[in-house]
């Protein structure tokens, strides 16, 4: 099965329901056909990724692409994308950090620990629009992602 953009699955970790419902309505004006899939908080993107949990039953697929908040409840960001890089099964995944802080000591961190991109969320909607098309352009389109296969 080869890889198109539109079968990329991404993962979008977010605890505020309003960001969540925010991101999928510009996912759809930025005309992306991605499926989605959210999840809520740090411990439940690890059971999602491992099939464990309530993901265990019907596992998901891998996704080709998580989108990372980094305050979150119960096991934050940066611990979560720590977790990812140091599982040889998820370490693969690209993952950007997409979060509201600008902080210079969040986004060290962050790629300090194998985040390939860190996005600051805009305020407005329609910058969030170009900011969701600016990001299916650079990783659907231009980079080369890991075989679907594999994920």
């Amino acid at each position: 099965m080869s890889t198109t953009p539109t079968s990329v699955t991404i993962l979008i970790v977010d605890d505020d329901p309003n960001d969540r419902l925010l991101i999928q309505h510009a996912w759809r004006k930025a005309r992306l056909h991605n499926p989605i899939d959210f999840v809520e908080d740090g411990d439940l993107v690890l059971d999602y990724l491992r099939g464990e949990g309530r993901f265990a039953e019907d596992p998901p697929t891998l996704p080709g692409l998580i989108l990372l908040d980094l305050n979150m409840p119960r096991m934050d960001g940066h611990e979560v994308l720590a977790e990812i890089r140091d599982d040889p099964a998820l370490k693969h995944i690209p993952v950007v950090v997409l979060t509201s802080s600008s902080a210079a000591q969040d986004i060290m961190e962050s790629y300090g620990l194998g985040g390939n991109s860190y996005i600051t969320k805009p305020v407005g909607f329609l910058d969030l629009v170009k900011v969701i098309q600016n990001l299916g352009d650079y990783w659907f389109e231009l980079v080369t992602l890991p075989p679907h296969e594999l994920t």
